[in-house]
């Protein structure tokens, strides 16, 4: 008896670590791929990085971390679910280096038990040295 309720317990809780969101890393050439297939991209750099370098086609400026390193998580998670299309769409995070898109997306799937969460590895620098194209970022502020 004491075995079968042992190999419940291992089943449960190994389930439960299986099931559990983790971030994915992506590379450039897997975030272009993935540009097709309905994921959202979300730049989460300042407007002052976004017009430096350019945005990748088709993502979508909205800053993460204000210039003290403060966020407003309630507040940029508002702001995505209005562009996502479904709850389990995927999510593709950029940064410069990809420092602070891998702790967003460690944050948004331990803290908030988000799946389908990844980040461009090594920011959109890697993007920009594969001579990946980029486009310019339009805010609120700017008429693009």
């Amino acid at each position: 008896m004491f075995i079968k309720y042992t190999l419940v317990f291992i089943f449960l809780f190994s389930s439960n670590i299986l099931c559990a969101a983790e971030l994915v890393n992506l590379s450039p050439g897997e975030v272009n791929n993935n540009l097709g297939n309905d994921a959202l991209v979300i730049d989460i750099r300042t407007p002052q990085e976004w017009q430096r370098t350019g945005i990748i086609p088709g993502s979508h400026p909205i800053k993460f971390f204000d210039r003290n390193g403060k966020y407003d998580a309630d507040l940029w998670l508002a702001a995505v679910k209005k562009l996502q299309t479904s709850p389990d769409q995927e999510i593709i995070l950029v940064c410069q280096s990809g420092r602070r898109s891998g702790r967003v997306g460690d944050f948004l799937t331990e803290k908030k038990n988000m799946s389908h969460i990844s980040h461009l590895q090594n920011g959109i620098s890697s993007w920009i040295k594969e001579k990946r194209p980029t486009e310019e970022a339009c805010t609120p502020t700017q008429n693009c």
